[in-house]
């Protein structure tokens, strides 16, 4: 009971409120909520404190960057979930912090496209090199429909495509990438699809920030012919796979193309 008095305490003010509308829409920056709420960062940061301790929103780093999102578990997120659902999105003060934060997402948008534009030759030259990615993903699509896990690891996400056709099977995706550039893509590719049980992390493929068997089925996707010790990748993996769980690995067969370690 002290827990939920905590987080009705915390959410009773009206910045906070908002605070609480906006992270149930996606993952933002300390940065982001002054520019849509229009108050000074130290003032907003307060409020973020607030309600991380009273359990209504996650705090996560992603290296020099802090996010805010929903909590997605205990009781004060349950309360969170219920309060986003009971404000009226014709309230004119929230009207104008979703229209502030739709520009906030155009923006991301742009920055993402605009990396995938200067990197895509690389891309498409690896791709050139795949069989059809429709028979891959339709096969990957059937194995994790077939082992029916309640949550997914995509280790080296990329993009975030594994997530977009895997997410929808599960309660919980997770993506791992060592490049903010990519996760910046993933995530606005996550909220293009509307997965909101979708949600990307920074993190070091040899050296994952999760606890021991905390997934059903973890998926590692053309990551691989990366990897310095691919072998060091696959125990780590391991590492976090439930007891009965699924790894999934996708890469190519043995071959000479040195390019593709770079």
């Amino acid at each position: 009971m002290e827990q939920l008095l905590t987080a009705l305490r915390a959410v009773a003010e009206p910045t906070r409120l908002r605070l609480i509308v906006l992270c149930a829409r996606g993952e933002l920056t300390v940065s982001e909520l002054t520019q849509i709420l229009g108050q000074s960062q130290p003032r907003v940061s307060r409020h973020l404190k607030l309600l991380c301790e009273a359990g209504l929103l996650d705090r996560f780093r992603e290296g020099s960057w802090v996010f805010y999102r929903l909590s997605r578990s205990g009781p004060a997120a349950a309360l969170a979930r219920q309060l986003v659902a009971a404000c009226d999105d014709a309230d004119p003060t929230i009207v104008l912090d979703l229209q502030r934060l739709n520009a906030i997402k155009r923006q991301r948008a742009d920055l993402a496209s605009a990396y995938f534009r200067e990197n895509a030759d690389q891309w498409h030259r690896i791709r050139s090199l795949y069989i059809d990615e429709r028979e891959v993903e339709a096969a990957l699509v059937e194995i994790i429909a077939a082992a029916d896990p309640r949550d997914l690891l995509d280790i080296g996400t990329g993009t975030g495509r594994m997530l977009e056709i895997l997410a929808p099977r599960v309660e919980r995706a997770l993506g791992i990438d060592q490049s903010r550039e990519m996760l910046s893509v993933a995530r606005v590719n996550l909220e293009r699809a509307g997965l909101e049980n979708g949600s990307v992390r920074l993190g070091d493929m040899y050296q994952l920030a999760l606890p021991d068997a905390s997934f059903d089925a973890v998926v590692i996707h053309q990551v691989l012919h990366y990897a310095d010790r691919p072998g060091a990748a696959i125990a780590e993996a391991a590492r976090v796979l439930r007891p009965g769980g699924i790894l999934v690995l996708v890469d190519f067969a043995p071959h000479a193309l040195e390019f593709l370690r770079d």
